[in-house]
């Protein structure tokens, strides 16, 4: 009988996802729903591991490499790994898996709910209507922006950001987009028109982030950029917090330039209550929900086992990060 590779899961999963790991390999766990396993624990679990089932939340460094000697696999239940120390997993050929496509209409229907409740002051109206000063109608009450038939900004024009475009064509948007570069293709499918970021960024009333994090885009998004934008505009942001410099945002929101935000991520993840964007009725913020799906979150922590479970076994899979 074939020996079970040893795993090591920084929190529990959906149970189709734990019944492929069960199966295949011998489950070591952190067992709290609630919380991010500690920094010890995760030293003490991966020291016999020779694979590992993390989470975005968790920091997998070169000091957590180092502690686990067989380690052969690493298998995100995202699709960002910029908590994860690429190099140091190449220095020692560990493989890195990831889950992309599975959330990716997920995130960008998100996107889509951030803006919309944003431009139509959604949360405010609630907010409103709870305090009791829902009073008289009149002409001006309750005031936001429209979205249909105006112009749509993608920065970022991976699997998301190309999901988020599609579902601005049945809004009757004029569509822009900035990446790395032009991309003919989605030109083609889309009718989408690439722009330089500030170009997008002054012609668009609405704004949506779907780029990745990394060195480069690091801050890419502060004092500067937000001056660029219409006062009318909308900024959403579904991608990773450290985009953007949200102290120059919550200046350039109380200035008026953009009109209002969207943001489901943070500089620093979780926000306290006492945070300055939660002062600011013009924003809308949820705590990082953008693949919050029941459907969507079982087919992560599923792929992510079997990715894991493929590269334990010697067999292929279509998701290792190159």
């Amino acid at each position: 009988m074939n020996r079970k590779p040893s795993i090591f899961v920084t929190r529990r999963l959906p149970d189709p996802a734990m019944a492929i790991l069960a199966e295949h390999c011998t489950v070591s766990l952190w067992d709290n729903a609630e919380i991010p396993i500690p920094r010890d624990e995760l030293l003490r679990g991966v020291a016999e591991a020779e694979g590992l089932l993390c989470l975005i939340t968790d920091r997998i460094d070169a000091e957590v490499i180092a502690a686990a000697p067989r380690l052969r696999a690493v298998s995100i239940m995202a699709v960002g790994y910029d908590n994860i120390d690429r190099e140091a997993l190449a220095a020692r050929g560990i493989t890195l898996t990831n889950t992309p496509d599975v959330l990716t209409e997920t995130t960008a229907d998100l996107a889509w709910a951030l803006l919309l409740a944003a431009a139509r002051r959604v949360v405010e109206g609630h907010k409103l209507i709870e305090r009791g000063g829902w009073g008289p109608w009149h002409p001006l009450q309750m005031v936001g922006q429209d979205i249909y038939g105006r112009v749509l900004g993608v920065v970022g024009a991976g699997r998301i950001g190309q999901a988020v475009l599609r579902r601005g064509r049945g809004f009757g948007m004029r569509l822009l987009y900035h990446n790395r570069r032009p991309n003919p293709a989605l030109e083609a499918e889309l009718g989408a028109t690439y722009r330089s970021l500030n170009d997008l960024l002054a012609e668009s009333d609405a704004v949506i982030v779907t780029a990745p994090l990394t060195a480069e885009t690091r801050g890419m998004f502060g004092a500067a950029q937000f001056a660029l934008m219409k006062p009318t505009s909308i900024f959403v942001n579904v991608a990773r917090g450290p985009l953007v410099r949200e102290d120059e945002l919550v200046a350039a929101l109380r200035a008026g330039r953009p009109w209002a935000a969207g943001l489901d991520v943070f500089e620093r993840e979780p926000i306290g209550p006492d945070h300055p964007l939660l002062t600011l009725p013009n924003v809308v913020l949820t705590p990082h929900i953008g693949s919050a799906s029941v459907a969507t979150r079982v087919r992560m922590a599923t792929l992510a086992a079997e990715n894991l479970v493929a590269v334990l076994s010697g067999k292929p899979t279509p998701h290792v990060v190159r």
